[in-house]
């Protein structure tokens, strides 16, 4: 069963597909934080999101794979398709009274598998 939560990470997804970013807002807590880690930067506040989403050279793809939820928190596992470099992707949302209130994201280029390991793996 499906929880409401789950259904604003799906609304997100639907929107950036749509490129329809103007409704993120209806999503994220004004005051809300976007980590990204590997990049060592955070984006805090609705302005600065805004911002960054209308400049977005190109916005990705965003093909789902697995959604988890319990309580405030949603996983989602997903590839972002930049139509050239792929990027496997985890986002990590936290919810407060509805909206996301942090969203974190860790996300790694797609690369080949090393040839030693082959035989202990399945391909996917």
């Amino acid at each position: 069963m499906e929880s409401a939560n789950e259904n604003v990470v799906k609304r997100l997804v639907a929107c950036i597909n749509d490129r329809r970013v103007e409704l993120m807002d209806e999503l994220f807590h004004d005051d809300a934080v976007m980590h990204w880690p590997q990049s060592g930067e955070l984006v805090r506040g609705a302005e600065n999101r805004r911002g960054i989403y209308n400049a977005f050279p190109q916005l990705p793809t965003i093909t789902p794979r697995r959604l988890v939820s319990g309580g405030d928190l949603v996983v989602l596992e997903a590839s972002l398709d930049y139509e050239g470099p792929t990027y496997e992707t985890v986002f990590i949302f936290e919810f407060r009274d509805g909206k996301i209130a942090t969203e974190t994201a860790y996300w790694s280029e797609a690369f080949e598998a090393p040839a030693w390991r082959a035989q202990w793996v399945e391909k996917t």
